[in-house]
C-alpha cells in the first residue's frame, strides 16, 4: 500500500479568499503539521480547479505531503496528485483503480458497514467517515454515530478518519475508537492562524490514543 499518514487530514475549502490567501492558509496548516490535503472545489471550472491544484501540490510538495484531489479523476491525473477521494455519487473505487492504477492513492466515504466494506474490497486506501457532527461546509451531511464509526474500524484493515465538525473542543468523543485520524475543513481553514490550529488539533488528537 503506498505510503501516506492520514493523522491530521485537512480538507480546503477556498470560499471567500483570494487564492493568495487561501493558498497561504494551506501553507500555514502543512507548517502546523497537517499530514495530508484535499483540494476540495464544488464550483470552480475544470481549468480553474486544475490551476489551482497545481499551485497548491507545489506548495505540498515542499512539506513532503501527498494531495488528494476531491472528486475529480481528470484534475487528479493533470497536475500529478498522489491520489483521489471519491464520495458515493462519484466514480466506483474499483473503476477509479483501473484508471488510476495501484500507484495513487484512492480515498473512499463511508456512512455504514456495507459502504466501507464495499470500498475496501474494491481497492480504497483509506475511508472517510462521518459526520459525526454537523458541519458548514457546502455538502450534503448525514450524521454517523460514533458506534458505527467503531464497527467500521473493526471490519476493514485500511486507516478510518473520521470527518465532520470536528474541532479541538469536540473531539474527546472519538476516544478510544480505534481510527487513523481526523478529518478537519473549518477548525483549520477559518482559524485565526491556521498554523497554530493544526498544531493543537494534532496535539489534541494524539492524547486520544
Amino acid at each position: 500500500m503506498k505510503h501516506f499518514d492520514s493523522t491530521l487530514y485537512f480538507i480546503t475549502d477556498s470560499t471567500g479568499y483570494s487564492e493568495a490567501e487561501f493558498l497561504e492558509r494551506c501553507e500555514a496548516a502543512l507548517r502546523g503539521g497537517a499530514t495530508l490535503v484535499q483540494l476540495r472545489e464544488k464550483e470552480k471550472s475544470t481549468r480553474e480547479y486544475i490551476s489551482l491544484a497545481e499551485n497548491l501540490h507545489a506548495i505540498c510538495r515542499q512539506h513532503n505531503v501527498p494531495l488528494i484531489i476531491d472528486d475529480r479523476i481528470d484534475v487528479a491525473m493533470a497536475v500529478g496528485a498522489e491520489g483521489v477521494h471519491l464520495g458515493q455519487s462519484d466514480m466506483p473505487v474499483g473503476t477509479a483503480r483501473k484508471i488510476l492504477g495501484d500507484g495513487v492513492i484512492i480515498g473512499a466515504t463511508a456512512k455504514t458497514v456495507p459502504q466501507a466494506k464495499e470500498a475496501y474490497e474494491q481497492g480504497a486506501d483509506y475511508l472517510g467517515v462521518g459526520a459525526i457532527y454537523p458541519t458548514t461546509t457546502k455538502v450534503k451531511t448525514v450524521l454517523t454515530s460514533t458506534e458505527t464509526l467503531g464497527d467500521i474500524c473493526r471490519a476493514v484493515s485500511i486507516p478510518v478518519n473520521a470527518i465532520g465538525g470536528l474541532n479541538n473542543d469536540n473531539i474527546d468523543i472519538l476516544r478510544g475508537i480505534p481510527i487513523a485520524g481526523i478529518c478537519v475543513v473549518s477548525a483549520i481553514m477559518k482559524a485565526n492562524d491556521p498554523e497554530i490550529a493544526a498544531r493543537s488539533l494534532l496535539e489534541t488528537f494524539k492524547t486520544l490514543k
